[in-house]
C-alpha cells in the first residue's frame, strides 16, 4: 500500500484537539472556535448561527463539531444557515476535525465550527 500526504497548500488544518481547546496550524486556540478562509475565530457558541452565516459566499458547507457526543442542531440554529445558503453536517467534533482535513485536502469550500472535547 503506497502512503500519501494530504497538502493543505494555504489552508489551515486541524493539527490536534483536546479538553477545551483546538490546534490549528500549529496554534492552540481554547474553547469553541470556527475555522475558515480567512482564519481562525472564536466562537460563541449554538446561540450565534450568525457567526457563521456570515460566511455565506466563502464556502458551501459548513462541519460542526458539537462536541465529544454526536448531537441534534436547534432548528432554529440549522433554519438560519440553510436561510443563509450554507450547508451544515454535524458530527461529534473529533469526527468533524478530521473530515475538515480531508475536506481541505480536497481543495473543498468548508469551514469547521467546533464545540470543544
Amino acid at each position: 500500500m503506497q502512503m500519501t500526504d494530504m497538502q493543505f497548500g494555504a489552508a489551515r488544518p486541524v493539527d490536534g484537539y483536546g479538553p477545551g481547546f483546538f490546534r490549528v496550524a500549529g496554534e492552540v486556540h481554547h474553547g469553541p472556535m470556527i475555522a475558515a478562509p480567512d482564519g481562525v475565530h472564536p466562537w460563541r457558541g449554538m446561540e450565534a448561527p450568525e457567526e457563521i452565516a456570515a460566511l455565506a459566499g466563502q464556502v458551501d458547507v459548513v462541519l460542526l463539531g458539537t462536541g465529544a457526543d454526536p448531537a441534534h442542531l436547534p432548528a432554529e440554529f440549522r433554519a438560519a444557515l440553510e436561510e443563509a445558503g450554507i450547508g451544515v453536517d454535524a458530527m461529534a467534533s473529533p469526527s468533524a476535525c478530521r473530515t475538515y482535513n480531508v475536506c481541505l485536502a480536497e481543495g473543498r469550500r468548508v469551514a469547521l465550527a467546533a464545540l470543544p472535547v
